[in-house]
């Protein structure tokens, strides 16, 4: 199953967040640090926030955070919201419309790979491999941490 690029924003910017420890972070920060448009993520955030997977304060010293605590939100749900409700397939030009064989099989595809996705928190997503939150932070140079993992293969 492939997932758009604006639930891939919104799972970069989710796992941005989660590593930030609960502190307000502008949009610019988090595209910058992602290397994405600005306005991408200004989109993505403000689903997340109608969502209720994220939190924003207006003004000057505001930005957005996690709505809930990393452990509470599932990687899974983040993605589900993301992609809303579409079927993995287009049936509407299809023959056998309305009398096929595939579809309850589709739908139990895509729920197996949502179920798949939200065996993991953003709190474990983050911190599953041990450079994810240094990086994350700016403490570590993603071209340094790129090369350390070529080394490892």
């Amino acid at each position: 199953m492939n997932l758009s690029k604006f639930t891939d924003y919104a799972l970069r910017t989710s796992l941005y967040l989660a590593a930030q420890e609960d502190r307000l972070v502008s949009i610019s920060e988090i595209a910058a640090a992602h290397r994405v448009p600005q306005s991408s993520v200004m989109k993505v955030v403000n689903l997340l926030v109608d969502g209720g997977f994220l939190a924003s304060t207006r003004g000057r010293a505001g930005g957005v955070r996690l709505a809930k605590p990393a452990t509470d939100l599932r990687v899974g749900d983040i993605a589900r919201y993301m992609e809303g409700d579409t079927p993995l397939v287009d049936c509407t030009s299809c023959v056998i419309q309305g009398a096929c064989g595939l579809v309850r099989g589709l739908y139990e595809a895509k729920d197996a790979f949502y179920a798949s996705l939200n065996r993991f928190t953003l709190a474990e997503a983050v911190r599953a491999h041990p450079r994810t939150v240094d990086i994350l932070l700016g403490r570590a140079a993603v071209g340094a941490a790129k090369g350390a993992e070529r080394a490892e293969s």
